[in-house]
């Protein structure tokens, strides 16, 4: 017996056991399901079905599907596909297949334009658009103030790199933040995720807080400026540093770790991350004593910072035990743990600044600059600076809606 495809599209207001009903129609007449897809955009649905049925009954059942449509007070049409025309567009599944997540404190139309220009510019065409964010309230606008939507795009993009660069450029224009990854298996099987502590987890540059409260403030400024320059490397600039720290009493590393700025976001990104169960780390060209602090508060499974010697008096040498950790090291790190548990590097997330975390972030199946400079937000592809540090959630696909209690804002 010969059949045929249709596709059926519904549009309306949304109710209860409007899918049941038009399936009801459907399972009568024995229809085979070759896709379905619905979108609810404030109660209105629109909800597409496309079907393979036999030839002699499909003018019965789009009968009776009218029927079905009046009484329930929606819009629905049909329309036929020929088998060469579903083979092509069946064959296109699953292949070439991305991710763009745009966020920001809100988006504007202008904004979603400029995102969906450089998708077309590309070659890529939008499968489908999902907001991750809750609802943004209109009456009291304070609330939530985050807004983030997902593209799931398709086609042969030629160069990824440059569509990448148009992606940064706009960023800057703009004022969003984006993400863009192949939708493959890894991205929905992250595993692992590796921060940088000083200006990522906390809000403030642990070393300057130290020479501050020790009374050299600016020589330590003034080291980090000639780092700056290239006139001294990390090691150089680091040894420098920490040779002024000499004298400083323990107790007021203590002080200032009880005190630390936490990152906007922080406390419900560790939430969500500990509770679905990934493993964390601090890769940190900051000190011990203060990412072993972070530890205790958030349950993280791994630290790695540098130490800083303590003489029999309680107070600093001014010199540091073991090796520095630099950019060279956090990306080896990085790799240590991701072997240590058995995780694929496709699978690893690492969060920075600054350009001595570009070696672990370019190693990192994803890899994102937090607020941090330019080139660190060109070289490593991903960026957000608009909200939080829980906005990395919205990257790894997380929806508002899904995360319970863990994720309250």
């Amino acid at each position: 017996m010969d059949k045929e495809q249709i596709l059926i599209r519904i549009s309306g207001k949304d109710q209860i056991g409007l899918t049941a009903s038009i399936m009801s129609i459907l399972a009568r007449y024995d229809a085979q399901i070759l896709d379905i897809g619905q979108a609810d955009i404030h109660s209105t649905l629109s909800l597409g079905i496309l079907i393979r049925i036999d030839e002699n009954v499909s003018g019965q059942v789009m009968k009776e599907l009218l029927f079905k449509a009046t009484e329930l007070g929606v819009v629905i049409g049909f329309e036929p596909i020929s088998d060469e025309d579903y083979e092509a567009w069946a064959g296109r599944q699953g292949k070439n297949r991305y991710i763009l997540t745009v966020i920001g404190r809100s988006l504007s139309a202008r904004q979603i334009q400029a995102a969906s220009e450089v998708i077309s510019n590309h070659g890529l065409n939008i499968d489908a658009i999902k907001r991750l964010t809750g609802r943004m309230s209109v009456m009291h606008p304070e609330r939530n103030v985050r807004a983030c939507v997902e593209f799931s795009v398709r086609g042969n993009l030629e160069n990824r790199a440059e569509m990448q660069r148009s992606l940064m450029h706009l960023s800057a224009q703009t004022g969003m933040d984006f993400s863009f990854q192949k939708d493959d298996m890894y991205r929905r099987m992250r595993r692992l995720i590796c921060f940088d502590m000083d200006s990522t987890l906390i809000q403030t540059e642990c070393i300057d807080e130290l020479a501050r409260r020790h009374g050299v403030g600016d020589k330590v400024a003034a080291i980090t400026e000639r780092a700056m320059r290239g006139e001294l490397d990390f090691k150089e600039s680091f040894t420098e540093r920490v040779a002024l720290l000499k004298g400083l009493d323990v107790s007021v590393m203590q002080d200032i770790a009880d005190h630390l700025p936490i990152t906007e976001g922080t406390d419900r990104l560790m939430s969500v991350l500990k509770t679905c169960g990934y493993k964390i780390a601090i890769l940190s060209g900051g000190f011990t004593f203060f990412g072993e602090h972070l530890q205790r508060k958030y349950g993280i499974d791994y630290v790695y910072a540098n130490e800083l010697e303590v003489g029999e008096d309680g107070k600093l040498t001014g010199r540091y035990v073991g090796d520095i950790v630099d950019g060279r090291r956090k990306a080896d790190l990085l790799k240590l743990i991701a072997m240590t548990e058995h995780v694929n590097l496709a699978q690893t997330i690492a969060v920075g600044d600054g350009a001595n975390d570009l070696p672990m972030l370019l190693e990192a199946g994803l890899g994102i600059a937090f607020h941090a400079k330019p080139r660190v937000k060109q070289e490593a592809g991903q960026s957000l600076s608009t909200i939080g540090l829980d906005g990395v959630l919205y990257f790894l696909g997380f929806k508002d809606s899904h995360l319970g209690e863990q994720g309250k804002l």
